[in-house]
């Protein structure tokens, strides 16, 4: 620390938290009064968990709390749920979060800076120390007030977890009263159209991966199938990096042959070859400073793939045609939705560029997976087409329920492409049931629903049924279900349950054995996806 003043501080917080004062409120009041004159705080806030919710325990500062909760509250629940601190060197730069906050409001054009630190009692984090602090300038490093936040932090958690036990909660004077905090992960959307949406468990664990990885320059490998929001994830990363202010350049490796590939990503000098009639840049060159996303990494041949290796390794290349060395800044992203393990033990991927680009890997989870998102991506969606054709488009339960019901093997990307024919089909801002593809016999996976499946319910029966039924020959399957074709039956049976035959054969009552015998007999080819 330079000051000595933080020191005092630190320790006159010290004295107040082992002072016999009887209200927990009052001590951690005059603790974060303390904190705001020696670090020159405007404002300072102390968030406690009760059960998955942060609540308000003390605060200190202006009366401006209510305008920038909502602002908060994302960090708050990133610091509960991660364990890292957060600190925002300017509110007002965010390019990513809705937000009310403005210079306007603020009257001056200093940054704002925001800091949100855990509160740990071992290693438990048990609340959040948020504080605002205005500095003179963009240059006043953030080290020093980070650093004295962090041993405040400290005392708060051994204070708040004596006193736990005993802890009610206190009326808080009115400038502290803060409105009720969003409830969903969707009320908290990102400015980027490429927004992450999503409140299954499978996108929260992504999620709190790309927070943990975003700040590293660490290459970063996103894998999954084709729609599950790979160049949205690449977005988010970036735009939560050091390097967000810099250029995102993405590159579809797989839409360009190798020779304009490689001219592609590293550019080419002037008469390199027919038709280089100017120098050009490389999208290494255009992303310096920034992210280059590189989409669909395994379908690279084996001569881009040598040098793409060096650039990782060096962060250095020549122009096609050229002979000087140029070095960029760049961190790369990569995209595949291939197996690319088994790409290496073919000879088809180079197993050192595979080690090179697997630094960080995250796998982004299907929507069938994580069907609990889909009416959260609908309602985006929806909001989406209908700004596009000026329209207020809602959709009912019944069809809601059928988008939930599908198996979706084109993922969000197939969910966005049905709902925006289902919107062309409708004819008031309703999507109702008849509306969807899938009712009208116009899907675009047939496969999914040619026809609807007739499920049979299974009785409860008594122990003396169920011994005779388990003595009746297993081969009798097909009559309670198939009448006529029972081909056609097997291939439903399989579509309903995404081409999984352990699933499919409980459908039909049969083992995984017998439906493996009646798929060769009747020459079913196995989907996969």
């Amino acid at each position: 620390m330079k000051k000595n003043g933080e020191f005092v501080a630190i320790y006159e917080i010290s004295k107040i938290l082992t002072s016999s004062q009887p209200l927990l409120f009052q001590s951690f009041r005059e603790s974060l009064k303390i904190l705001n004159i020696h670090l020159k705080l405007q404002k300072s806030l102390i968030f406690i968990r009760k059960g998955q919710d942060p609540i308000l325990l003390a605060g200190c500062g202006n009366d401006q709390a209510d305008n920038h909760f909502s602002f908060y509250y994302f960090f708050i629940e990133q610091v509960l749920k991660n364990g890292f601190p957060i600190v925002v060197p300017d509110i007002h730069k965010e390019p990513y979060f809705s937000s009310d906050i403005s210079h306007e409001e603020d009257g001056t054009e200093e940054p704002i800076s925001l800091f949100c630190l855990p509160i740990r009692y071992e290693r438990e984090c048990i609340g959040v120390l948020v504080c605002e602090k205005k500095r003179e300038s963009a240059l006043e490093p953030l080290s020093e007030t980070t650093l004295t936040l962090s041993l405040a932090t400290n005392l708060f958690g051994q204070k708040i977890k004596l006193s736990m036990d005993n802890f009610k909660p206190i009326p808080f004077p009115q400038s502290l009263e803060l409105p009720p905090p969003p409830r969903k992960n969707g009320d908290i959307q990102l400015k980027n159209n490429g927004g992450v949406i999503g409140q299954s468990k499978q996108m929260q664990a992504v999620m709190d991966l790309v927070y943990h990885v975003a700040p590293s320059r660490s290459t970063v490998l996103l894998r999954g199938e084709s729609g599950t929001g790979k160049e949205v994830i690449a977005r988010t990363i970036h735009y939560l990096s050091p390097r967000k202010e810099g250029p995102f350049i993405k590159v579809n490796c797989s839409a360009l042959p190798e020779t304009i590939l490689e001219s592609e990503l590293f550019g080419h000098e002037k008469g390199a070859f027919t038709g280089a009639l100017f120098e050009r840049k490389g999208r290494f060159e255009l992303a310096h400073g920034g992210t280059l996303f590189l989409d669909e990494i395994g379908d690279i041949s084996p001569a881009v793939q040598v040098k793409l290796l060096r650039v990782l390794q060096e962060r250095e290349f020549e122009r096609v045609g050229g002979n000087k060395t140029i070095r960029v800044d760049v961190r790369v992203i990569t995209a595949t939705n291939k197996n690319l393990e088994e790409a290496v033990l073919k000879g088809e991927f180079r197993a050192d560029l595979y080690f090179r680009i697997n630094v960080v890997s995250i796998s982004l989870p299907p929507l069938r997976e994580r069907k609990e998102d889909i009416p959260l991506l609908a309602d985006h969606i929806l909001n989406k087409i209908g700004k596009e054709l000026n329209r207020k488009l809602r959709i009912t339960p019944e069809a809601l329920k059928l988008l939930i019901n599908c198996h979706w093997p084109g993922n969000v990307r197939e969910l966005e492409n049905c709902l925006e024919r289902a919107a062309t089909n409708s004819r008031n801002n309703w999507i109702d049931e008849i509306d969807v593809a899938c009712r009208r016999n116009q899907c675009s996976s047939p496969m999914l629903w040619k026809k609807e499946l007739q499920v049979i319910s299974t009785p409860v029966v008594s122990s003396e049924e169920a011994k005779s039924r388990e003595e009746t020959p297993r081969s009798s399957f097909f009559s309670p279900l198939i009448s006529d074709d029972p081909k056609e039956k097997i291939i439903q049976a399989m579509e309903k349950c995404g081409w999984v035959q352990a699933k499919a054969a409980r459908l039909l009552n049969i083992t995984p054995r017998q439906l493996g015998y009646a798929l060769k007999k009747y020459g079913i080819e196995i989907k996969k996806f």
